[in-house]
């Protein structure tokens, strides 16, 4: 008797019988659950709680590794941690079914030995039996095109025994990166971080923030890390926020190891998650590059974990299972003993904070590569300096475009703002477009004649009679998005050459490889993007970067608003002058004397940490304390009122923890569901899912009433 641990939203493993099957902890089985079968692990021995009559057998066993106790524990943490059930985190270990049965091997054919003197050997014949002689066994149809003749007289050799058939196992289909092969040319800081993270692997467990700014090469130095690790025959794991996006990160890493990294994210094909799967539970891909949810994947000899961009919001994960891959990294590296390496030029705060207390070391790289100088950064006053009515580019804005492009270089304008214009109203009655399923305004996305809603995909066509008033052709659009700016640098600069770059526009690794080619090799003059155009990209020829609204995202209750317009900015403004021609980014502010504006101006980037970590500090909050989302939701908004306040008077009492609401959610309905939130404010070294499971343990939803929680929240939608 066996506990299987499946794939469900429950957290308890349930019993098996074993029967005459050869099973381990940690073997992936498949398993009846309810009507139909599951693949499961093995956790360990059965609870023994059911008469065994009543408990089913196993019905397979997976040829796939077993799940190691490593992978097994890390399950368990994260599970415990974000008060989460066992079987939804494992999923995410063995997230592809058709990996898991067992593999059918590939048909070789190779000669019987010794030959048959009675065999008919035809002149074609014997090229086969020549040629099969001197090469690996090959499939049917690969040696007749080796041997040069058609596949009948293979076929026919198989039937009269000259040839035999064969099933092995298929060749992986990741390549060995090539460790020693040369390595770009270093600076006298890359090469000293370099030294530093080679040793750290295979060192056993520790963590290091690179600490880099734009441009200083911090890709190529941890390369080196994970050259150390594939020399010393383990795996490396890259975690990058937008895997999909990331066309420059992949070029790298070929010209640094002649080979392509096994990549894991979303958009791979079922046949491509399964060979990946299969090839890192079996260790035959060395080198890993992923979303966050490879981080739960099931490595056979993990040697090195790197969270490129550790500061990006991407790794927060905040439905299902709500998680930060940025600091379960941390764990799994703690669990398997092996090195974590976070690296940034914009560090979160909550690495800059272990930082300083000593748990995590820093490696620091303060220059940019080669020549490359930092741009210089200006802002505009949009209270002195507005644009005409009706524009959002000021003067001098429009100035710096002129001078720029005149020089034959290139201008990016960044606004985090998706679509044409984030609001439409009548002129007429001001009714505005709302999404009838969210508490969201519909974005008009012009160039796709649509009205989109961005939180739960509805779109309709723009209407050209106001629901409300009937009066035609009333509605306006009010406020910029990038597809209306684009139109305005068209108006402005109609010989220049735009591309817009927003993650509706841009879906993909081929898409981003030809605008990063187009970009190279001066096909666009002007790129208007979304925050997908600070995550990493090198343009060298890209000298003027315009924020049109620096200011957006500075306003609401996010405690993390200004740390996060800071990174955002600070990434935007790193694109400018990374190769010999020196940078400028200017800033159009409204409120430039904010502390975030002024920080950027100054280039004062210790001084706003120091001011942010005050404040948070003063008021207990992260990371000098603990914090937890509970967000409730249901179909009709009076019965969850009711039961979001027998909540209330639920809470456990205790003199160190503050229960907040509940309170409707800034976004209210979502996806047809009203919600509503409790927010949970502990100190630090407080227990705080204790608490949790505590209060949790007096509740019991109605059918259609969810309970979510998130430990450590970093955003409050």
């Amino acid at each position: 008797m066996v506990a299987v641990a499946v794939p469900v939203a429950v957290s308890d493993p349930y019993d098996y019988l074993v029967g005459d099957q050869n099973v381990e902890s940690g073997s992936i089985v498949r398993v009846p659950l309810g009507g139909r079968s599951v693949w499961g692990v093995v956790w360990g021995a059965g609870s023994g709680q059911l008469d065994p009559a009543r408990l089913k057998p196993i019905q397979e066993v997976s040829d796939a590794p077993p799940l190691s106790a490593d992978a097994r524990a890390f399950v368990d943490w994260v599970a415990a941690y974000t008060l989460s059930p066992r079987g939804m985190v494992m999923k995410m270990t063995i997230p592809v079914a058709e990996a898991l049965a067992p593999q059918k091997g590939q048909s070789v054919v190779a000669p019987v030995a010794p030959a048959d003197p009675g065999w008919r050997l035809t002149p074609g014949r014997l090229r086969v039996l020549d040629v099969a002689a001197i090469i690996p066994p090959l499939a049917a149809g690969d040696l007749a095109r080796e041997a040069g003749v058609g596949a009948a007289v293979v076929r026919q050799m198989i039937a009269a025994g000259m040839l035999s058939q064969n099933q092995v196992r298929q060749s992986a289909k990741f390549h060995l990166p090539q460790f020693d092969r040369p390595s770009p040319l270093l600076s006298p800081d890359q090469a000293a971080a370099a030294l530093a993270l080679r040793q750290a692997v295979g060192a056993s467990f520790s963590v290091t923030l690179l600490d880099g700014v734009t441009g200083s090469g911090k890709t190529e130095v941890y390369l080196e890390a994970v050259a150390q690790c594939v020399q010393n025959e383990s795996q490396a794991l890259v975690l990058l926020p937008e895997i999909s996006l990331s066309a420059q990160w992949l070029e790298r890493f070929r010209k640094r190891f002649g080979v392509e990294p096994a990549v894991w994210h979303s958009d791979l094909t079922l046949a491509q998650r399964r060979d990946t799967w299969r090839a890192i539970a079996q260790g035959e891909a060395t080198v890993i590059v992923g979303a966050r949810s490879a981080l739960f994947l099931p490595y056979a000899s993990l040697g090195l974990i790197v969270v490129d961009e550790e500061h990006d919001g991407s790794f927060k994960q905040e439905e299902g299972v709500c998680y930060h891959a940025r600091d379960m990294a941390v764990v799994r590296g703690k669990t398997e003993s092996v090195p974590v390496l976070l690296a940034s030029a914009t560090p979160s705060l909550e690495t800059l904070v272990n930082v300083q207390s000593g748990k995590y070391g820093v490696l620091h790289l303060p220059d940019r590569h080669g020549d490359a100088q930092m741009p210089d950064t200006a802002v505009i006053d949009l209270r002195k300096q507005p644009p005409p009515r009706g524009h959002w580019l000021a003067p001098p804005l429009i100035e710096a475009m002129t001078k720029t492009l005149a020089e034959g270089e290139q201008v990016m304008l960044f606004l985090n703002r998706r679509g044409y214009a984030p609001l439409t109203l009548c002129r007429g009655c001001g009714h505005r477009l709302q999404c009838p399923h969210c508490s969201a305004w519909l974005v008009e996305h012009r160039a796709r004649g649509r009205m989109v809603c961005h939180h739960c995909g509805h779109w309709v066509t723009p209407p050209t009679v106001c629901p409300d008033c009937g009066q035609e052709d009333s509605f306006a659009a009010c406020g910029p998005g990038i597809e209306r700016i684009a139109e305005e640098v068209a108006r402005l600069f109609p010989d220049a050459r735009q591309c817009v770059m927003a993650s509706d526009t841009i879906t993909g690794p081929e898409q981003t490889s030809r605008l990063i080619a187009d970009m190279a090799e001066r096909r666009i003059d002007v790129l208007i993007g979304t925050q997908i155009v600070a995550k990493g990209h090198h343009f060298p020829l890209l000298t003027l970067v315009g924020v049109v609204d620096a200011d957006l995202g500075l306003e609401g209750g996010d405690l993390r608003a200004g740390e996060r317009t800071w990174q955002l900015l600070s990434q935007v403004a790193g694109r400018a002058g990374r190769a010999q021609h020196p940078g400028l980014v200017l800033l159009q502010s409204w409120q430039p004397e904010h502390p975030v504006i002024q920080a950027m101006l100054l280039s004062d980037r210790d001084g706003f940490l120091k001011s942010e970590q005050e404040g948070r500090q003063a008021s207990g909050m992260p990371p000098f304390g603990r914090l937890a989302a509970v967000i409730v939701s249901g179909k009709d908004a009076d019965p969850l009122d009711d039961f979001c306040r027998a909540m209330a008077r639920l809470v456990p009492i205790h003199a160190s923890v503050e229960v907040w609401g509940p309170v409707s959610a800034p976004l209210s309905y979502l996806r047809g569901r009203h919600r509503r939130r409790f927010l949970v404010k502990a100190p630090r070294t407080f227990a705080i899912q204790a608490f949790l499971k505590d209060w949790m343990a007096h509740i019991k939803p109605k059918h259609d009433i969810r309970i979510q929680i998130d430990v450590d929240p970093y955003s409050f939608n």
